[in-house]
């Protein structure tokens, strides 16, 4: 039975999107259109890549972790970036222009021009990395040139965007463009030289500031100071209201706009389409920059994508937004209805729109009201390690799941299994590995319905690496465990 749900698993990994979804409105009917896989722009992808000797699956994922593919008519985000592969006014748009020698006007709203000016720049940049031809073929080799690509303000955020791009390429992509034009790429494991940034933090990882968050399964990243207002919150303004914003951009581009000083703008969290991670960016007892005339009287809740876009919003972002909105408002004593917990367009004076119509309020506010409201993983560490083996060590994988190190005193032998906690049921990337001090490391890595592994090994006497991942979370042990 284990066999046969991985291998049902695998198969589904190169159809399904990372994450499941839940539609409404005229979105849930597009999704079932008709695509081909041979049109427009696949083929400006396929066109791209080739002019410019660009991997054609890495653009299409940097693409997809941007935009989802979706060009939304011109129409900049809220950093300043059009089209398909995002590009930003007084950064990329302008270098694209040039290295291409299309008009600016063009590159934002024509989508073939676009993914030939994203393209550009991102050869461009592995020309100042000192990729050479032999190096440009190795998809690895790209991790610096993406980094730069995103214009994040700190390292930290450049090493959360680029591994962001190969999640999506580990995981694969089914895109869907302007027209129902299918744009697919397949699962790829490639582990990316990280260069230089592999020094930098990583955002996806255990938080080393735990204490600068208010809420525990946060990870902290300040906004620039020009962006919020130092305040004594509740003491100062009394907290009443939650709102719930949609950025108009991905998560690591609105981590890197709230680092901007030029935004003026921030959110005390932002939430990650494709597994609910949740950054905090402006501590809840200062003001951030959100809601105009509701600043002071609330928490901001950004979520990563466009209001026009209904795949943005998955189910794994409404389960942990709702765990977080809940949090926050048990804490203020803040009533959970649709008068307290708002959206964007309900605040007085504002004239924004999000979080839109394709943002499904009854959905999240079950969550909110009635707890998960969904499936649990029927499966735990110690039913699949097996009979005799206790729990010793954990790690939470964000809020996609948890790993496990168990022993049998038994027989001394370790075991390692990842267990899920959102996408119950529906294949998505997930690992585990075991590594026995002075032998080869062993890794159960896929995409899985439920869990990755068991992984079994003999260490008594010996010490132990262990980890896994869950989405784009990762944990990864030192030795340990010894004797």
């Amino acid at each position: 039975m284990r066999a046969q749900l991985r291998r049902s698993a695998a198969l589904l990994a190169g159809v399904l999107m990372p994450a499941t979804l839940l539609m409404s409105g005229p979105a849930a009917s597009a999704a079932s259109t008709a695509v081909s896989a041979d049109g427009p722009v696949a083929g400006a992808f396929a066109k791209a890549a080739t002019t410019y000797e660009v991997p054609r699956d890495l653009l299409v994922s940097l693409a997809y972790a941007e935009t989802h593919l979706d060009g939304h008519d011109g129409q900049p985000s809220a950093s300043g970036g059009y089209g398909v592969m995002h590009l930003v006014t007084s950064r990329t748009l302008e270098r694209a222009a040039t290295l291409t020698g299309r008009p600016v006007a063009e590159l934002k709203s024509d989508d073939a021009a676009n993914i030939a000016g994203g393209a550009a720049v991102l050869r461009a940049l592995a020309d100042e990395a000192g990729l050479d031809a032999a190096a440009r073929k190795d998809p690895a080799r790209w991790y610096t040139p993406i980094a730069r690509y995103g214009g994040a303000a700190s390292a930290d955020v450049a090493r959360l965007y680029a591994d962001t791009v190969y999640d999506l390429l580990a995981e694969g992509v089914r895109g869907t463009a302007e027209g129902g034009e299918s744009v697919t790429v397949k699962p790829r494991a490639v582990e990316p030289d990280r260069g230089t940034y592999g020094k930098a933090k990583d955002l996806d990882g255990p938080s080393t500031l735990a204490a600068a968050v208010d809420y525990p399964q946060a990870t902290w990243v300040a906004a620039n100071s020009a962006n919020y207002a130092v305040s004594s919150r509740p003491t100062s303004d009394a907290i009443d209201r939650i709102v719930i914003h949609v950025a108009q951009g991905s998560y690591a581009g609105t981590i890197s706009w709230f680092q901007n000083p030029a935004a003026k703008v921030s959110s005390h969290y932002v939430v990650r389409s494709s597994d609910g991670a949740v950054t905090q960016m402006v501590r809840e007892k200062d003001r951030a920059f959100h809601a105009g005339d509701y600043n002071r009287r609330s928490v901001g809740i950004e979520h990563e994508g466009f209001v026009n876009d209904a795949t943005w919003f998955t189910d794994a972002m409404y389960r942990s937004s709702a765990a977080l909105t809940r949090n926050i408002a048990d804490r203020y004593g803040i009533p959970k209805d649709r008068t307290h917990i708002v959206g964007h367009s309900q605040v007085p004076g504002t004239d924004h729109t999000d979080p839109g119509g394709y943002w499904n309020w009854t959905t999240f506010m079950n969550y909110v009201t009635g707890g998960s409201g969904g499936p649990t993983n029927p499966h735990t560490a110690e039913s699949v390690c097996g009979s005799g083996y206790k729990a010793i060590d954990s790690a939470a994988l964000g809020t996609a799941g948890t790993v496990y190190l168990l022993y049998n005193s038994a027989n001394g032998n370790n075991c390692v299994a990842t267990i899920k906690k959102t996408s119950i049921g529906t294949a998505s990337a997930t690992s585990a590995y075991l590594e026995v001090e002075g032998k080869t490391r062993v890794t159960d890595s896929g995409s899985f319905a439920y869990y990755a592994g068991p992984i079994r090994a003999a260490a008594a006497g010996k010490c132990v690496k262990w980890g896994g991942k869950a989405g784009s979370s990762v944990y990864d042990s030192p030795f340990e465990h010894c004797g």
